[in-house]
């Protein structure tokens, strides 16, 4: 043990840093809390410990091993394009887990209700759920269970105080519990103002992944985030791939293009719903600002994914980065 302390203070700070996962001030780290960047980690060869870690805290559950799966669901029919998911896994008791990061701050409604985003997260739990294969006689009690858990970067439900809001079925009126079967879960980043606070040793581990995903690529907040790091270390191994994403030049060139499209997405819905509000305004009618700001909208994600059409991105990054469907942008 005291040659091994040796050593270790004989190698250079930047060593050091490098063996226990944390992140340097000095250099510009790629935020976790992008799709892409969330996927890579999750997702890499040396990525298991990391993925276990992340399930465990997210199900409370004990995992011995995971296994990453096609993250493509089947089409429905030849015409339908299929649906990718961010991280498609399944634990040891073969439980199915969809995990998806949701980095966009651009709001999905005009009303802030953010269906689209509640129903595509609806549409990939049954999904997955009913995509289980089946070997004779389906016994429909036998099934696994299945979650879909989706990190946002953005506020989704306000009037819940919690940073977590998990969803099952239950009884309208008397909540009694249904089937546990499906579960989706969502963990709201934009919620961590209080939990920043707290000190570390009273975080929980689904605290400090949070907290990791949504502050580490902040130079304000490294000291804290290498503090969170250094008490994991599933964590440690996080900081490590995020740093080898981060120097990737290949990585750092997709990710300033996807921001590009974001930006250009985010002015082009604002100018569009100004036009159209002021065309609503004109009529001297609420329902047709309304009207008009909604059809404003539809100009502006579909000029964003007509130009992402002709950079030949995927039909299904475009889609999800819009919310556009596969068949509204094949007509583009």
């Amino acid at each position: 043990m005291i040659y091994l302390r040796q050593e270790i203070s004989d190698v250079s700070p930047h060593a050091r840093r490098k063996a226990v996962g944390l992140l340097p001030i000095d250099i510009d780290i790629l935020p976790p809390s992008d799709d892409r960047i969330f996927k890579l980690i999750l997702t890499s060869p040396d990525g298991k410990p990391v993925l276990i870690d992340l399930i465990a805290s997210l199900t409370s559950r004990h995992v011995v091993d995971v296994l990453v799966r096609n993250n493509e669901l089947p089409a429905g029919d030849t015409e339908e394009i299929a649906e990718r998911l961010d991280v498609n896994c399944m634990i040891d008791d073969g439980t199915q887990i969809d995990l998806e990061m949701q980095a966009s701050r651009i709001q999905e409604d005009l009303n802030g209700e953010h269906k689209n985003l509640k129903g595509k997260c609806l549409y990939y739990l049954c999904d997955l759920h009913s995509s289980q294969p089946s070997k004779g006689l389906r016994r429909y009690d036998r099934l696994a269970q299945t979650y879909q858990v989706t990190f946002c970067s953005y506020t989704v439900f306000p009037k819940l105080p919690g940073y977590v809001n998990t969803f099952s079925m239950r009884h309208d009126t008397t909540g009694e519990l249904l089937s546990d079967a499906i579960r989706i879960i969502y963990v709201e980043l934009s919620k961590l103002g209080e939990i920043l606070k707290k000190p570390i040793g009273e975080m929980s581990d689904l605290e400090k992944w949070a907290v990791f995903f949504q502050y580490a690529n902040i130079p304000a907040h490294r000291e804290t985030i290498n503090k969170v790091i250094q008490t994991k270390e599933a964590l440690k191994m996080a900081g490590n791939l995020l740093m080898s994403v981060s120097k990737d030049e290949h990585e750092r060139a997709k990710f300033r293009s996807r921001r590009m499209y974001q930006t250009d997405l985010a002015s082009n819905l604002a100018t569009a719903e100004d036009r159209g509000e002021q065309r609503g305004r004109q009529e001297g009618r609420q329902e047709g600002r309304q009207e008009g700001r909604r059809e404003g909208r539809r100009e502006g994600l579909s000029e964003v994914a007509r130009k992402m059409k002709a950079d030949s991105v995927p039909l299904g990054e475009i889609a999800k980065f819009t919310g556009l469907t596969p068949a509204e942008i094949e007509r583009l």
